[in-house]
């Protein structure tokens, strides 16, 4: 059995199973939390003393051994003792140690309950400010990669089939606008998140006379929970974290799929740089993208993270229950690979070359003007369905001729439909088809500088 002495062991007449003790410890992961768990203690005393509920010299001692505490955890001096239950419980039982029962009043008017989702909020709040970071580190390198590549022409795909050509620019502005959309979400997380719940305690509150707008100040949150009860249940924010960044790793995603494909001897778009590839152990000729491989397999490992923390929460009554010990490992593992994944596919994305030739030359198959043939003839007032069918014949005879598109002369042209003009071919040119989409959010050269614009504005 075991003889440790807990903080709540005056009810109970035996003490705690050594199995059990380590089947409920959560010290080994939640020890991460310390900074926030002593930065929330600090201002908790603070408080207390202000309130008279300690005296200031209390709250002085315990202060000064908190930050010495802080200190000597930071230098490595201070080792978590796996005995030890939680974090919680750790830096209160070496506070004691240092300054005797003084540091039991701490513990006034809270409860683990409340302290606990005040250390993830605080947590998750610092992590959001450096997963926005990495993405706006990754936005203004795709920005940067658009300008560089405003001449490059590709062909755009659905159905994993050639459609019509755009920029290479456009594609990477594809990209920063879903980024973009994952930095709001991320904003909005953390403004849902920035809500004190320190003073809810175990649940309904305490019946001391605390101030907690005053705590809010300290820790610089602009608003207090609303119902203790809701406040010590809440997880909501820490399954919104972990959806948008599961939005965002899915996006990192398919772009990962693209540079997979892209790096293909079918292919051949583009060349990620050796030091972001790896080979075979068998095949001497091998250079895997397994980088994008990793980052799109990593995306699984974040999806079963929110997958967790929702199967978590769906059956649990009100209010605290002991199950909630377990959303940390998911919220820190879903923290960690985000991070981890961004900073290692913006270091990649940077050193890697994009194959201008293969893209102008690939987006020329496929009948990728087709399209613009048809929007040709509409403008000349066929109706469109009558302009599709017209151009869905060209596109067969050109099947069944070996020919493309400016291979045909105009005679042949006006076979199909005889008011084509000379201008056809120069309508079908590449540049000339992706110059034509010239209005917000086409693909012209004019309309993706100005987009680039605004997001640079955007960043700045």
């Amino acid at each position: 059995m075991a003889t440790g002495k807990k903080p709540w062991s005056g009810r109970f007449q035996k003490a705690t199973a050594e199995n059990v003790e380590t089947f409920t410890s959560s010290i080994h992961y939640d020890q991460r939390l310390y900074p926030y768990d002593i930065e929330g203690s600090i201002a908790h005393a603070t408080m207390l003393a202000g309130q008279k509920i300690i005296s200031k010299n209390e709250a002085a001692k315990i202060v000064s051994a908190l930050k010495n505490i802080l200190k000597d955890i930071e230098k490595g001096k201070f080792k978590f003792n796996p005995a030890d239950e939680d974090i919680h419980m750790a830096v209160e039982k070496e506070l004691i140690k240092r300054i005797g029962e003084t540091g039991g009043k701490l513990h006034s008017a809270r409860s683990r309950n409340d302290q606990i989702v005040l250390d993830v909020r605080l947590f998750l709040r610092t992590e959001i400010k450096i997963v926005i970071d990495l993405m706006n580190s990754l936005q203004a390198c795709l920005i940067e990669m658009a300008k560089k590549e405003i001449k490059t022409i590709m062909p755009g795909y659905t159905h994993m089939q050639k459609a019509q050509p755009v920029l290479l620019s456009h594609y990477f502005l594809a990209f920063e606008e879903m980024f973009a959309r994952d930095v709001q979400r991320l904003n909005d997380c953390a403004g849902r998140l920035n809500v004190l719940p320190l003073g809810a305690a175990a649940l309904a509150g305490t019946g001391l006379p605390i101030d907690r707008n005053r705590t809010a100040k300290i820790l610089n949150f602009p608003e207090v929970s609303k119902n203790s009860m809701d406040t010590v249940a809440d997880r909501d924010f820490i399954a919104e974290f972990i959806f948008a960044g599961s939005l965002i790793m899915m996006h990192l995603s398919r772009f990962c799929e693209d540079l997979v494909l892209w790096s293909s001897d079918e292919f051949g778009f583009v060349e990620i740089s050796d030091a972001y590839t790896t080979g075979s152990s068998i095949m001497p000729q091998k250079k895997n993208p397994d980088v994008a491989e990793l980052i799109r397999g990593k995306t699984g490992r974040v999806y079963g993270d929110l997958f967790a923390i929702m199967t978590l929460l769906k059956g649990l009554p009100m209010t605290y229950n002991r199950d909630l010990q377990e959303d940390k490992e998911p919220l820190f593992d879903a923290v960690d690979t985000v991070k981890d994944c961004l900073q290692i596919f913006t270091e990649m994305i940077k050193h890697t070359q994009f194959n201008a030739g293969k893209m102008f030359f690939a987006a020329q198959g496929g009948f990728s003007t087709a399209t613009d043939i048809a929007e040709y003839l509409a403008g000349k007032g066929v109706p469109f369905r009558r302009a599709h069918e017209i151009v869905g014949k060209i596109v067969a005879y050109c099947l069944k001729n070996k020919k493309g598109l400016d291979n045909l002369t105009l005679k042949e042209y006006q076979e199909f439909y005889k008011d084509f003009t000379a201008d056809i071919k120069n309508i079908i040119k590449l540049e000339k088809a992706v110059n034509s989409r010239n209005h917000t959010g086409g693909t012209a050269t004019a309309a993706v500088l100005k987009r680039i614009k605004e997001f640079e504005k955007s960043l700045n």
